[in-house]
C-alpha cells in the first residue's frame, strides 16, 4: 500500500492502530509505519497507536485520542473540571477515569494519566461531537464526584480552597440531586460526608 493510499483510506479516523489498518489492507506490512514515521508522514502515540502528523491538536482531538488509545476511559477528574470552566485551565496532562491500571504516558503530543474506578462507577459521561466524531467526557457532576472519590484529602475548608473551584460556576452547573443519585453508586458515607461538607463550604464562600 502507498502512502496516499493508506492516508485516504483512514482519513476518517483521528487514531489509528496496526488492527484497524488491517481492516483495509489485511497484508498491510507492519514495517511501513516506522518507514512512515521517519519521514514525519505518521507520529506514534503509544505503542499500537499512530495518528497522521498534520493532525490539528486541538482539545477535543486530544480528548478522542485519551478515550482510544486506553479504553474503556472517559475524561474527568481535573481536565473534565476544566473544560467546564470550573477551575482554571492550567491541568497537566489529559485526565481520564478507567476502569484498568493506573497508568500515565508521556507522549510526543501530550500527556495522558489515567486513573483507575471500579467498573460500577464506570458511568456519568457523555458523548460529545467533535468533527463528526465523538468523545467521552464526564458531566460536571461525575467529575467532580470523581475527583473527590480518589483525593480523599480534600475533606475541609483549607483543602477546599486548594482546589481553585469557581463558585459560582459550581453553583450554575451542578445538579444536587443528579449528584446525590451518582453517590449512591460509590456506597461511601465518607465521601458522602465530604461532599456534603464541600457544598456547605460553596454556600458561604
Amino acid at each position: 500500500m502507498q502512502y496516499l493510499d493508506f492516508q485516504k483510506a483512514l482519513k476518517n479516523f483521528t487514531v489509528f492502530s496496526l488492527a484497524d489498518i488491517r481492516q483495509v489492507e489485511p497484508e498491510f506490512y507492519r514495517r511501513r509505519l516506522n518507514e512512515w514515521q521517519e519521514k514525519g508522514y505518521i507520529k506514534k502515540v503509544i505503542k499500537g497507536y499512530y495518528i497522521f502528523s498534520g493532525l490539528a491538536l486541538e482539545e477535543k482531538v486530544l480528548f478522542e485520542i485519551a478515550n482510544r488509545i486506553y479504553s474503556p476511559s472517559y475524561i474527568s477528574f481535573e481536565m473534565a473540571l476544566a473544560y467546564y470552566g470550573l477551575i482554571p485551565e492550567s491541568v497537566y496532562g489529559i485526565t481520564s477515569a478507567s476502569t484498568r491500571k493506573t497508568s500515565h504516558f508521556a507522549t510526543s503530543v501530550g500527556e495522558f494519566i489515567y486513573r483507575t474506578i471500579r467498573p460500577k462507577l464506570y458511568f456519568g459521561f457523555e458523548f460529545l461531537k467533535n468533527n463528526g466524531k465523538f468523545f467521552k467526557l464526564a458531566s460536571p457532576e461525575k467529575a467532580f464526584l470523581d475527583l473527590l472519590y480518589i483525593k480523599t484529602e480534600l475533606r475541609d475548608t483549607v483543602s477546599f480552597e486548594g482546589m481553585r473551584i469557581n463558585h459560582e460556576v459550581f453553583l450554575k452547573l451542578m445538579d444536587r440531586g443528579k449528584m446525590n443519585d451518582y453517590l449512591a453508586a460509590y456506597a461511601q458515607k465518607s465521601l458522602k460526608h465530604r461532599v456534603d461538607n464541600f457544598w456547605e463550604y460553596i454556600a458561604h464562600a
